[in-house]
């Protein structure tokens, strides 16, 4: 695999049952490139450490003076010098490609289990987790995989050197011998702790990613709260620990390139002296002293890449176990499904709440736990957590067809679901709604609908370069735009992606009242003909739907109209009303609710209940709009 050729077609199933089984998986999937690397890494070392046998038998040539020796000597260091350069050279450049082509793999896993899971992922893993895991992580892991083969040519070199110096000289060759694997194995007692503190320094490093991240996404609500100052506090204590690990972790490694440094020259002093003693008695001569000096001198090029395996195995072993723990989730169903890939028609039906949302009406799901509408909006996606496939809990029906039994490209196709936090990627308007469409609806239609026209101006007037709104750049994650901007435009791409069945959970919470009914009057005539489930209480989007759905305690308690349940269900008006328990325990039975020292003075005919209603949920809607202008303001 060269740099060229990447994407990988089919980056391979991960072996995510640990790190090291991570990265050895890696490292099989790469033998090519590193049987490549580690030929020239031979080739570069054996070059490298044979020039002192040259100068050794040029200096002896001259002490003999003997002409033809010296100049076979010459054509010698000439000829390791060139093996030296096209060693190096490619050796560099395998190298660095199986780095580039190792990363790269690990980032097209990363990115298929993301697609795969979908919104479930950061749900499962901390967002700052999986940043960290397809930045920095990626890059220590590639370093690693990429490092094996040179370290393995500079071990084979090295043994290769000793058995050619005891060959040559035996004296000297033995002493060298016994003190290079030393020499290689000093270092071993300093490696756990060595390890240990890189561990805490990532995992810290990982902390602080999370806490940067999560105080980038939520800036704009902590200016308006004034909490800004607060989390950058916390960030930067987060940051001193970092620091401060880093430095523990440092003084480590300082310790242990001390060691590689020292012992070197020791072993120099050693043989020196060992050697002279020979040379003066008349044992070796001087080309022979020469040569095997030379010899530990350039082997201390080699050790180096034992230090340098031991830096990249401890910081690319937490790397690869935060890697395997992302590529080792798995969804709750099997994405290749049971059945034909073939996009269903019909009613839409979750058998665990005996929700039914009949084929092209707008129905509205009111359910007073967030987190209970929240695992319902999943299941009629046709994504089922992993606790209800476990025991064998029944996924929700389109048509009588189980959607976990669908392709999940076909289930996706069929249900869209957007989530309470939909996200924005940066990017252009026009790259925004560029998105697997049926083609009926047009962008023009969909913006209009989820009222946007402000949100077009406010980017025009904010781009220098761009005279069409659609040409206009968004920032990561739409931080330049108010909430309820952000809110609508993500409704835009769902209405314009146009699918069999559409979910939305509380698509207008940032949305103020007057905008929010006329998203309602949009969406509905938007969506006309095709199916819409719309979990929310607020009164404006329940007035527009055609059906209304009650959900007590995760099971379907009452179905209506919005007025009809303001009317026959109590619990469905505390909901939506927001109206507290002690008000609900004051009325009498039966009794409608009436307004505290107004003007209707007793019980609400129909059009005063919904007025009543509607300026209660207005007053409530208008405090997310109030704070986004508290948040511009400020």
């Amino acid at each position: 695999m060269q740099i060229q050729d990447l994407p990988y077609p089919d980056p391979g199933v991960p072996d995510a049952r640990s790190g090291p089984r991570f990265l050895w998986w890696l490292f099989r999937n790469q033998l090519g490139g590193q049987l490549k690397s580690l030929a020239w890494g031979l080739l570069h070392f054996a070059s490298v450490s044979a020039l002192p046998f040259c100068v050794g038998l040029a200096v002896q040539a001259v002490v003999d003076r003997a002409g033809a020796r010296l100049a076979a000597a010459g054509g010698l260091m000439a000829l390791c010098c060139v093996g030296n350069a096209l060693g190096d050279t490619f050796l560099h450049r395998t190298a660095v490609t199986n780095w580039i082509t190792a990363a790269a793999r690990v980032q097209q896993l990363l990115a298929r289990r993301t697609a795969t899971l979908g919104s479930v992922l950061t749900r499962r893993v901390a967002a700052g987790e999986v940043v960290a895991v397809s930045t920095g992580d990626v890059e220590k892991i590639g370093w690693f995989v990429e490092a094996v083969s040179r370290f393995t040519a500079a071990a084979v070199t090295i043994v290769l050197v000793c058995v050619g110096l005891v060959v040559y000289e035996p004296s000297l060759g033995i002493v060298v011998a016994a003190g290079l694997p030393v020499l290689a194995l000093a270092v071993l007692p300093l490696l756990p702790r060595a390890t240990r503190r890189a561990d805490v320094q990532r995992e810290k490093a990982g902390r602080a990613t999370e806490l940067a991240s999560d105080t980038v996404a939520g800036l704009r609500v902590l200016r308006g709260i004034g909490g800004e100052e607060l989390f950058l506090d916390r960030y930067r204590g987060a940051s001193q620990e970092v620091r401060h690990a880093a430095v523990r972790s440092a003084r480590m490694w300082s310790l242990i390139s001390a060691v590689q440094v020292l012992l070197p020259g020791l072993l120099l002093i050693a043989v020196v002296w060992h050697g002279v003693h020979l040379a003066r008695e008349g044992r070796i001569g001087v080309g022979e002293l020469v040569t095997v000096y030379s010899s530990v001198m350039i082997l201390t090029y080699p050790l180096r890449h034992f230090e340098e395996i031991a830096m990249a195995y401890s910081f690319s072993r937490p790397s690869a176990r935060r890697a395997a723990r992302v590529l080792a989730l798995e969804r709750a169903t099997d994405t290749a499904g049971s059945r034909a890939a073939e996009v269903p028609a019909g009613d839409l039906y979750d058998p665990a709440t005996g929700l039914l949302a009949p084929k092209g009406l707008l129905t509205a799901v009111v359910c007073g736990d967030p987190d209970a509408a929240g695992r319902l909006a999943e299941r009629l996606g046709g994504h089922p957590s992993q606790e209800a496939a476990a025991e064998g809990g029944a996924s929700a029906l389109l048509g009588g067809v189980p959607l976990d039994e669908l392709p999940l490209d076909c289930a996706r196709t069929a249900v869209l679901v957007q989530d309470k936090d939909p996200v924005l990627l940066s990017g252009t308007l026009r790259e925004l709604l560029d998105v697997p469409a049926s083609g009926t609806v047009t962008a023009e239609d969909a913006l209009a609908a989820a009222q946007c026209p402000d949100v077009l101006a406010a980017l025009a007037q904010g781009s220098l370069d761009a005279d069409d709104p659609m040409d206009a750049r968004i920032t990561e994650r739409g931080r330049s735009l108010s909430g309820g901007q952000r809110q609508r435009l993500a409704l835009a791409r769902s209405l314009f992606t146009d699918p069999e069945v559409l979910v939305l959970d509380e698509p207008t919470s940032a949305v103020d009242s007057h905008t929010e009914a006329r998203i309602a009057e949009g969406v509905r005539g938007l969506r006309s003909g095709r199916t819409t489930v719309v979990f929310t209480s607020s009164p404006l989007l329940l007035d527009h739907a055609e059906r209304v759905v009650f959900l007590h305690e995760e099971r379907v308690a009452a179905v209506g109209t919005h007025r009809e349940l303001l009317h026959t269900e109590p619990r469905y008006r505390t909901v939506v009303t927001r109206e507290t328990d002690e008000e609900t325990a004051a009325r009498r039975p039966g009794q409608e609710p009436e307004r505290d020292g107004g003007s209707f003075g007793g019980p609400l005919d129909d059009e005063a209940l919904d007025r009543g209603v509607l300026h209660r949920d207005a007053l409530h809607r208008d405090a997310p709009h109030r704070l986004e202008e508290i948040e511009e303001t400020a």
